[in-house]
This record gives structure tokens, sequence and C-alpha cells, in this order.
């Protein structure tokens, strides 16, 4: 009978540090989870492990598993584990902070760590499974910059050898596609420290990009009736304690600073500056939808270790909008939403995708305004129009925001990895904590519910989503140069003008190379540069008016008149094939 794959990764875990402990000599250890597809964990050693360990460490892997020692678990007190661990800071540290005054912990041979389980029965039983020792990091212990620095060992996990090879293989192509690497061969974007990490500047070709999806949201949005605003980057602090994102989010905003007297704070997030708009006048029920947009740069403080390139970042653009409605409007407007999502998710080539009904946990009242009619009611408000407008989904409790339960977009790429992109929020709470108001068909005062929408998310997350779902090879829609202009010679420079010209008077983008390089080398580097369209322009095609037009990823060239090829290029960036 096959074991949990999470079970079977946690015992993983335990082999690996018992490993270590064989290996090398007074081993310190942080935490060791399993993880999505595997496990770690962290330790604190005098030795620098390196890549060239992990055979090592693997091999002392499959001793241990041959060896089939029995996951033994035994409940011991407080006072007795603080002694088993009284050379182990890091173990101690975690027992200081426990409340349960019995301990749980695990036993395989010589082998001891704190746990609460579950494990397999023994060692032996691993020996049916696929494992491997895959990545090292640094890590602080418990994620706080405060702590010592300690080294982290990953593994993955697989039921057989087939799906780890798979895997690996997989892990291979994700190289080939980090939007790392590709956005610098690409020349899309660039974080320097001398601005700061988690800063992203996009380049030219990458603000093509960006300013290609923006363009399309704004399409979407105009179509659908909404209204586009622009805020101030600083807010004063005072608004963020009314709303209770202070509260709530203060860890990952920046330090307020004074002016005039007032304390002021680089905005963490889009929503105040919008309620503020609405509550500029009185409203009415007539006015209502009301519906605003905004791409607006927030400022969040992610610890250094958490960033990564454009898929996390400190300075993020939200495409952001919020719909303030009557309950009434409720469903309506989240079906427009849906609507506009499954258009965006076509244009990006994004087909398979579900959606997470994001829950508040009732036992926690730190966390999350305590309102339990309200919640049971937005959740269950939230689920039948996800069931109305055929989303497959799960549910997920403890994910919702502070201020309501909310629809999260899990999607995978090309590569089958999942990555959480577009949001929508419904928040009841809001309306009332701000006293936003509207006059209803009797002149009573009521207050509006909210509906907050991430169109796509972050711009920049977006953004190195699409470099790796792609591997820079975009769509002709978004790619930042569409047709590349090859002249065999500076003869013909002038006639790869009159074409350039004639593709900028109907919009296509496109770019000349007139370097001194032999044709095969230039159209060399036009196929690293992913571009969907190269001309190569000689006597032949100067002569007969006709265009030399290679394709990406295809070998034939195509010989077109330029308004036929215009019109398809037109017809190809329309239809966002």
């Amino acid at each position: 009978m096959k074991n949990d794959l999470t079970t079977v990764s946690h015992s993983l875990a335990h082999v690996m540090a018992q490993s270590v402990n064989r290996l090398y000599k007074e081993v310190k250890q942080g935490v060791g989870p399993a993880i999505e597809n595997g496990f770690y964990q962290d330790f604190d050693i005098d030795k620098t492990i390196t890549p060239q360990d992990l055979p090592k460490i693997e091999a002392e892997m499959k001793k241990i598993i041959s060896e089939n020692l029995e996951f033994k678990k035994e409940i011991i007190s407080k006072k007795e584990a603080l002694a088993l661990y009284k050379n182990d800071p890091y173990k101690t540290e975690l027992i200081n902070e426990m409340n349960d005054q019995k301990i749980s912990i695990y036993k395989s041979g010589e082998y001891t760590d704190l746990c609460k389980g579950p494990h397999v029965k023994s060692t032996g039983e691993l020996k049916n499974y696929a494992y491997k020792l895959n990545k090292l990091a640094g890590a602080y212990f418990r994620g706080d910059e405060k702590n010592k620095m300690m080294q982290r060992i990953y593994g993955i996990a697989f039921n057989n050898a087939k799906e780890l090879r798979k895997h690996l293989l997989n892990l291979e192509e994700a190289k080939k596609r980090d939007h790392r690497k590709l956005g610098k061969e690409l020349d899309l974007f660039v974080i320097d420290d001398n601005i700061g990490k988690g800063l992203p500047l996009i380049a030219p070709k990458g603000a093509i990009i960006r300013k290609a999806i923006l363009d399309y949201e704004y399409q979407l949005e105009e179509e659908a009736g909404f209204e586009h605003v622009f805020c101030p980057h600083i807010a004063r602090t005072e608004m963020y304690k009314k709303t209770g994102h202070w509260q709530h989010y203060k860890d990952v905003m920046y330090a307020p600073f004074g002016i005039d007297g007032d304390d002021y704070v680089l905005k963490p997030m889009n929503c105040p500056h919008h309620y503020m708009i609405y509550a500029s006048k009185q409203r009415s029920y007539k006015d209502l939808p009301y519906r605003v947009a905004e791409p607006g740069t927030c400022y969040r403080y992610e610890k250094s270790g958490e960033l990564s390139g454009l898929l996390r970042v400190r300075s993020l653009t939200i495409d952001d909008s919020h719909i303030l409605m009557t309950e009434a409007q409720i469903e309506n407007e989240f079906k427009t939403c849906i609507k506009m999502i499954a258009k965006i998710f076509n244009a990006f080539q994004l087909k398979d995708y579900y959606v997470r009904l994001s829950l508040s946990d009732p036992l926690d009242a730190v966390k999350y305004i305590a309102d339990p009619k309200t919640w049971d009611k937005a959740g269950k408000k939230l689920e039948k129009i996800i069931k109305d407008n055929n989303l497959k989904y799960i549910k997920a409790k403890g994910e919702a925001s502070f201020y309501g339960p909310k629809i999260d977009y899990m999607v995978k790429d090309s590569i089958g990895r999942e990555w959480q992109m577009s949001t929508l929020q419904l928040d009841l709470f809001m309306g009332k904590r701000l006293n936003l108001t509207y006059k209803d068909e009797n002149g009573q005062e009521k207050n509006p519910v909210i509906l907050h929408r991430g169109l796509t998310g972050s711009i920049e997350r977006t953004l190195g989503i699409l470099i790796e779902h792609f591997a820079g090879a975009f769509p002709l829609w978004l790619s930042p140069i569409q047709v590349k202009i090859i002249p065999v010679s500076d003869k013909f420079i002038t006639t790869a003008q009159k074409i350039k010209d004639k593709f900028k008077e109907n919009n296509i983008r496109c770019e000349i190379d007139n370097r001194t390089e032999s044709v095969g080398k230039k159209i060399a580097e036009n196929i690293k540069e992913k571009n969907p369209y190269a001309i190569v322009i000689g006597k032949k095609e100067a002569k007969s008016g006709k265009l030399a037009v290679r394709t990406r990823g295809k070998k034939n060239i195509e010989e077109i008149e330029i308004d036929k090829f215009i019109k398809k290029l037109e017809e190809e960036i329309k239809n966002k094939k």
C-alpha cells in the first residue's frame, strides 16, 4: 500500500538529516518540513555544503533506508526536551515557545528529532519511492534576517523513477525559461543594486510588452464600463489605520515619514485612494455600480531572501479596480470581471486554470474582522458565483483577505507550473468602516459593498510569468520587435527603410539590422532574439517588390506582397493569436 507523498517527503527529510548528522560533526538543525514535490532541512554546520557533497549525502540516505530503521514516536516532557537539545539553540528556542508541556519526538536508529509526524513505519519503506537532493540555499532561521544564516538542503520526492525523471526534465526546461536569464538576454528589465533590491527597472523592450498588456486591459475595461483614475504614491498613515491595513499589513509597509507634522507612508495598496475618490461627493443608487481602475504602483517590504526577479518585488504595479455597488449588483459585477479574466488569459494562451475560494479561518480572531455571519454570507455568495460561472474550484480556509473572501485564479503555464494570478475579492465591511454611502430609491443612506479586482495582479509578476510561459518567444501582439528587416548589404538599406516606414504607418513594430555583418549571422541573432518575423531584403526582393518572410520556428521562406503581409499581421495582432 502506497503512503501519502507528503508523509514520504517528511520521512525523507528525517533520513536526510540523519545522514548529515552521520557525515558531519556538531550539526545543529532548524526546521525541515515537507513542501510541494519534496522537502528541505536547515542546518548549522561549520563546513559549507556544496553541490559536490549532495551525492555523498544521498549515498548515506540509501544506506539508512537499507537499514530499515523503525520510526518510533515518543512523548516526552518539555523539561526532558530541553535537556535533550541543550546544545542546540535552534531546537531550544522552538521548545521554549511551545505551550504544550508534552513534546512529540521521533526516533529512527540513533537519530532523534522534534516532530509531530506522521512518518512511514520504517526507513525501508522509502526504497519504493524516487528521490533526489537537488538544491542548496541560504536561509535565515525562521525567516528572520536578524537570525543566523543557515544552510538549506532541498530534496524532491516522487512515487516512482518515471515521475522523478519527468520532473527533472521540467526543471531543466524551467532553467532555460528563467525570466531573470531571458530578461537579461532579451534586454527586457534590469535590477541594479544602485537602485535597490526588488526594484525592477523595465527596459524599452520590456516597456513595450508592459504597454501592450495595459493597452489591452484598458480596452477590456472601457468595454465593460470602467473609468480610469491615477493616484499618488504616498498617503497619510492615518488613512491606513482607518481601513485596517496598518494593523494587518504593517510588517510589509515601509516606515512612515513626516510631512508638515503628519505621518505618511509609501502606499502598499490602492484601495484607500479609490475610496476617497468615491467619497468626494454624494452618490446615488443611480451612480452604482461605480467602477474605477488604475495600474497603480505600490510598495511592500519583502524580505531579501524572498525576492525573485519580477516574481517577488518591492515595487509592484497592480492592475487594480474597485467596484462599489449594491448587494443586488454583486453577481453581475463578478460575472463581468470573470469574463474579462477569461479574455485576457485567452490572449496570454493560458488555457489551464482553476480558482481557489479563499475563506477566513473562524478561529483566527486576529487576522480577520470578527463578524462570523457576514463572513459566512460572503463566502456562500462567492461559492454560488463560482458555480454559476462554471469555474473549477477548491476551497482554502485561512487564505482570505482580512476584509473578505476572494476568488484566486491558479494558472498552469506551458510546462505545467502553477501560478497565482488574478483575484476577485468581495468586501462587505469597508463601506461601513469608512462610512462610504449612497442614497437609495427612498433617499435613505446605505453603505455600498465592494469588489476588489486584480485583473492579472502585479504587472511585473505577470511579465515574469509570461517570459517563462512563452520562453521569451512572445506572440505577435506582445513582441517588442514584431518584424526584423535584414538587408543583405548597404545597397538595400534605402529599400529596407521604405518597408519600415510602411510598417510604421500601420502600427507594426519593426527594426532594421543595418550592421556590417553577414546575412547568416544576422539571421542567427534574430533567431536568438525570438522575433516573430524576419524579412531579408536583397536584389531579388528589391526588384520584385515582394518580401521574403521567415516565420519564427519555421524553415521555409514565404514570398508575399507587403500589403498582404501587413493585412496578415494586423489580423494576427487583432485576434491575439
